[in-house]
């Protein structure tokens, strides 16, 4: 019966979330062949379907063409690939061509009505939805701290994601008084029975305290009030098992195969 429903969730995804959300701002989408593309964020971005449908040297040019483009822009890429796409070599042929594969994560889908409850934070702590550039660039700060890489280009891709879809796009803070501690953001799109859950960093001295739990079971509540069946999460090592004990399924793993200049 699990294995049923891994399917079914599995072909669901395949079905409706192998496109690119319009990325608003200065971002557009382009198509090459089966893939689709998106130029203008802070590196570019390359997803298809399932099967790309294109084989050997032919395969091969695709690769190649994705790479010169960007190539061309000054501009470092990544390929959204899953383990279960077509053809199998796919990943081998990226790696031929000069990608390098970074962290892989698990793609794990829940039904929103399970997850959703009212959220349960540390004293102290509140929960809000943001809007402000002001607060979008706490947001980049804290990641940056989180990551230890500068992350200043996540405000400007939020305050992107709110002008091009204002409502599809709800991005939340977890504050301890004036101090950013974790934020996470939920994507809608139009005609899908899905909602991304995305963000969801803590910083350090934070993590342990429900607050990553928190925001999921928020999340959840507004994707049930919007009538929107699953979420679902690229997760990392440390968020899948979190998730997981929460009653999302893991269905595939995604791996970034990313080209610099």
């Amino acid at each position: 019966m699990k294995d049923m429903l891994i399917d079914e969730l599995r072909t669901a995804y395949d079905a409706q979330l192998r496109g690119v959300t319009p990325p608003g701002g200065n971002a557009r989408i382009e198509h090459d062949g089966p893939l689709t593309r998106v130029v203008g964020w802070h590196r570019g971005f390359v997803t298809g379907p399932r099967d790309l449908g294109v084989h050997g040297e032919e395969l091969d040019t695709l690769i190649a063409r994705q790479r010169d483009f960007y190539a061309a822009r000054g501009e470092a890429v990544e390929w959204k690939t899953r383990a279960h796409d077509l053809p199998a070599d796919l990943t081998d042929r990226l790696a031929t061509a000069g990608f390098v594969a970074e962290d892989s994560e698990t793609v794990l889908i829940g039904q929103s009505a399970d997850l959703a409850a009212d959220p349960v934070l540390p004293d102290g702590v509140t929960l809000r939805r943001v809007t402000a550039t002001s607060d979008l660039r706490r947001i980049a700060a804290m990641e940056s701290t989180v990551w230890g890489e500068d992350w200043s280009w996540l405000g400007d891709d939020l305050a992107a994601r709110i002008e091009n879809a204002p409502d599809d796009t709800v991005i939340l803070v977890a504050e301890a008084g004036t101090e950013v501690v974790c934020a996470a953001w939920l994507v809608f799109k139009d005609g899908a029975d899905f909602g991304g859950l995305w963000g969801g960093s803590t910083l350090k001295e934070w993590r342990g305290q429900g607050i990553y739990r928190a925001m999921v079971a928020h999340r959840a509540q507004l994707a049930v009030a919007r009538g929107v069946r699953y979420l679902y999460v690229d997760a990392s090592v440390d968020s899948a098992p979190i998730l997981t004990r929460l009653g999302l399924h893991a269905v595939t793993t995604t791996t970034p195969y990313v080209w610099t200049p």
